[in-house]
């Protein structure tokens, strides 16, 4: 029992970055754009989200406030980064999937340069901690598994049917996705498809750089090279394997977490099992459940992809 508890307990904070980055993800292909470079604005949210409270204490005990000042730090400059994506995919109409690795390669050679340049080395920083919710976090099994978290766990939970209603339930939502379908008759009824593709990559490079932030501030309270490792990628990935719809992405959110989660239980309870495979085995799975699932593809945004030119009708 107590192992299940620890995987439960674990897998559920491991989700969290994923989460944020692939709802980010999810806005911009639901209005038509995928973008690759994720990988490099959560890179940059990571280093920029611990930058704040290491300056300002300089690796001493800070006030919660400056943790908060770096999460809007790396939310603010995701999105930045997110419209300089779109100045080059909607604006120029570069090659999306170019467009997005060297996006990646730009995120995450300039965190790693201005790490180095401003820090030197591995520092840690307080970041946030745990807030267990009073009684419900005393809950047998429950407590520890649900309750137990720090607070952007919660909050990017609540995010889940925040985003489905926003998609689902608001104009704005309905403009995105006619963006993503049908450009040209989302053009016809008066949309400006390319205003709304800027808008939703605006927000999905805030997420990513909020992503970025947890894995920094919340998740290893320190920033790496290789703190990211891979998941923006994943994302992308489980944007797809999700059908483009939030609580399906959430699922499978989840099932990588808890597969790196059964890694480490693997590692830390010292049971005969080849290492290597242990490592291997949430990004295996990831494979494996997309491949099984590539006749949904088609389920998508028919549009993805596709730049959007309001003076050509073919």
């Amino acid at each position: 029992m107590d192992f299940a508890v620890n995987i439960l307990a674990l897998g559920i904070p491991f989700s969290v970055a994923l989460l944020l980055a692939s709802l980010g993800e999810m806005f911009n292909q639901r209005a038509g754009v995928f973008n690759l470079g994720c990988e490099g604005i959560m890179a940059m949210g990571a280093f920029l989200g611990m930058l704040v409270p290491y300056g300002a204490g300089h690796g001493a005990p800070v006030p919660g406030t400056f943790n908060v000042l770096g999460l809007l730090l790396a939310m603010a400059v995701g999105a930045l980064l997110g419209l300089l994506f779109g100045l080059a995919v909607v604006t120029f109409r570069a090659p999306q999937g170019i467009a997005g690795i060297g996006l990646q390669m730009f995120g995450v050679g300039t965190a790693g340069t201005l790490f180095r340049h401003f820090v030197g080395g591995t520092q840690s920083v307080p970041g946030i901690d745990r807030l267990p919710i009073p009684v419900l976090s005393d809950i047998p099994f429950i407590g520890p598994v649900l309750f137990s978290h720090n607070p952007l766990v919660y909050l990017t939970f609540l995010l889940v049917p925040a985003a489905w209603y926003i998609l689902f339930r608001t104009p704005w939502g309905l403009r995105v996705r006619a963006s993503g379908a049908n450009p040209r008759a989302a053009d016809s009824v008066g949309i400006r498809v390319n205003l709304v593709r800027f808008q939703a990559l605006a927000v999905g490079g805030a997420l990513a750089g909020l992503a970025g932030a947890y894995l920094s501030l919340c998740q290893v309270k320190m920033f790496s090279d290789e703190i990211i490792a891979g998941r923006g990628f994943i994302a992308v990935a489980l944007v797809y394997f999700g059908h483009w719809r939030p609580l399906k992405i959430t699922g499978g959110a989840l099932l990588f977490s808890f597969a790196q989660a059964l890694q480490l239980a693997i590692q830390g309870q010292g049971i005969d099992f080849p290492y290597e495979f242990a490592v291997m085995l949430p990004y295996a799975l990831v494979i494996v459940v997309l491949a099984f699932s590539r006749e949904s593809l088609l389920l998508g945004p028919t549009a993805l992809g596709k730049p959007f030119n309001r003076e050509m009708r073919t």
